[in-house]
């Protein structure tokens, strides 16, 4: 299996879509990932807030990381967020854990913090794992 710091360094690479929107996968341990939003002014909707579509990317970046640990690749089926509190402060955290891990179907919930550790979001992402092996992707 490609290790996690390959799933890493392909998704925080040049030219896709986790650093073009400002997202950093930070960990991928055992069967968990977490990652930041930096938090700029094109993340922001008209109110000053980050965007609730920002942080569904995080979420689903983050948690799309995790997900590949199972060995393969996989997609989203999908995801459902509570907006809690406002997103405000330099960075947005999230952490994903697994909440049902089967062999086809994995389900992850994803919690986003801001700078001051308050929760603004929470989320559910239902992940189809692929007959695709991690280390014999396209990527």
């Amino acid at each position: 299996m490609a290790s996690f710091s390959d799933i890493q360094r392909v998704v925080n690479g040049e030219g896709h879509f986790a650093p073009y929107n400002h997202i950093t996968v930070t960990r991928i341990e055992g069967r968990e990932a977490e990652g930041t939003l930096e938090v700029r002014p094109e993340s922001l909707n008209p109110m000053g807030i980050v965007h609730g579509g920002a942080l569904v990317a995080l979420a689903d970046t983050v948690a799309g990381c995790a997900a590949f640990t199972c060995g393969k690749v996989c997609v989203t089926l999908d995801c459902s967020m509570q907006y809690l509190a406002p997103g405000t402060g330099s960075q947005i955290h999230c952490l994903a854990t697994p909440k049902k891990l089967g062999k086809t179907i994995l389900v992850y919930d994803a919690v986003l913090t801001n700078d001051q550790g308050q929760t603004v979001a929470t989320g559910t992402y239902t992940f189809f794992a692929k007959e695709t092996r991690v280390e014999d992707a396209p990527f």
